[in-house]
């Protein structure tokens, strides 16, 4: 199992806090994500999660602390900057393009991102390399075969594969995968799961996850969050052994069992 931990730090979140009025969501947390690390964020429901994942993207601006990629700091940089410095979160399901197709979705995205704006129309059947970068992301997420469906009709685990793969049009080189398993049927999840595997060893990826099946055998580095607080951290075997992480988390030794 490669550690992370000797690679440079890419994504820093120091002492963040996040007050809603008198609730404390976000309890003094800090995380280094280390360049190619595959690192899992995981803890109970309410443990403060999504709010953290909301601080680190822009969405939420930190009561306290401070947030840097690649050494900057972006503690009060709006989401689409964070974006176009190479921090990238997977959509969830409503913010697609129901009407557009995977083809076109990707064409637009990357034509946007190699700053052809607005022009993503002409692109689509005009620019050799975005069509180039527009097939390799079709075959690498399995999504050629649906590639003109529209998007409100494709079965739901390939929407979450064009999600991840928009997300990678981005290119990025922080990539946060929020629950990319969440509500796919058993049958489509195999697919899902490899695509995952094979995203590119370059790309730092911090995945939020409920499923220990996926967080296990993906992650080289964890982070259990509970009451918006840092239980602890370390690599999955350190977590599956944890008498702290069982107690709250794994269900009192089944879930490390299994795992171990």
């Amino acid at each position: 199992m490669i550690d992370p931990t000797q690679n440079p730090v890419v994504l820093s979140a120091q002492g963040l806090i996040k007050r809603f009025g008198g609730i404390t969501a976000t309890n003094n947390v800090t995380l280094n994500l280390h360049h190619g690390a595959r690192h899992a964020l995981i803890g109970p429901n309410g443990a403060g999660k999504t709010t953290l994942i909301n601080l680190l993207t822009g969405v939420l601006a930190p009561t306290e602390g401070r947030i840097t990629l690649e050494g900057q700091d972006i503690s009060n940089l709006p989401p689409h900057l964070r974006v176009r410095r190479g921090m990238v979160r997977t959509f969830q399901i409503n913010q697609l393009f129901d009407s557009m197709t995977p083809r076109e979705t990707l064409a637009l995205v990357v034509s946007q991102q190699r700053g052809l704006g607005g022009k993503w129309w002409q692109a689509l059947g005009a620019d050799a390399a975005v069509n180039r970068r527009c097939d390799e992301l079709l075959e690498q997420f399995h999504l050629t075969s649906v590639m003109h469906q529209t998007t409100n009709v494709m079965a739901y685990g390939k929407r979450r594969l064009l999600e991840i793969a928009i997300a990678l049009a981005c290119e990025p080189r922080v990539l946060l995968l929020d629950e990319p398993v969440a509500g796919v049927p058993a049958g489509e999840r195999e697919e899902l799961l490899q695509t995952v595997a094979a995203l590119p060893a370059d790309v730092s990826i911090l995945l939020i996850e409920h499923d220990m099946d996926l967080v296990f055998s993906f992650a080289n580095r964890m982070t259990v969050l509970v009451n918006g607080t840092v239980l602890t951290e370390g690599t999955p075997d350190e977590i599956a052994s944890d008498p702290q992480v069982k107690e709250v988390y794994l269900g009192h030794g089944e879930g490390a069992q299994h795992h171990g």
